[in-house]
């Protein structure tokens, strides 16, 4: 009786290590996914040289919108860019939901100031929508 017992406790010890381990290995995977460091950082490159061009007033004659639509408008294409990348290169698949929506609110913010936000946001709710029936239809 007693012996059964250290066996169930022993079974149950090594099925938690196992978990463990393969809990960390899943960790180990998405810390070698450089692809959400390589989006950030371009969205900080991206910040940087449209507040350079602002600064030396040359990105009032590319652009009619102030700095900080240019920056959000370019960091929501940068992620849908790496959802994209995402989706298409299987090494690097994972969930990107979260990123096309967060990408679209950024975008539609950035628009906001050339379109007013009554006119962007119902259009970003209706876009964010549709994406998530498709999403929902088809299973990803």
């Amino acid at each position: 009786m007693a012996a059964q017992r250290r066996d169930e406790k022993s079974e149950k010890a090594e099925e938690k290590q196992e978990e463990k381990g393969r809990e960390k290995g899943q960790g180990e995977k998405w810390r070698r996914d450089p692809i959400s460091a390589i989006a950030w950082a371009l969205i900080l490159i991206w910040a940087g040289l449209v507040l350079l061009a602002d600064s030396l007033g040359t990105l009032a004659t590319l652009v009619a919108l102030p700095a900080w639509s240019v920056i959000l408008i370019g960091a929501g294409v940068i992620l849908l860019l790496e959802a994209a990348f995402r989706l298409l290169v299987p090494a690097y698949r994972r969930p990107v939901g979260g990123i096309v929506v967060l990408a679209i609110i950024l975008i539609a913010i950035g628009l906001s100031s050339a379109f007013g936000i009554l006119t962007i946001l119902p259009l970003a709710l209706v876009i964010i929508g549709l994406y998530l029936l498709i999403r929902g239809l088809t299973g990803r």
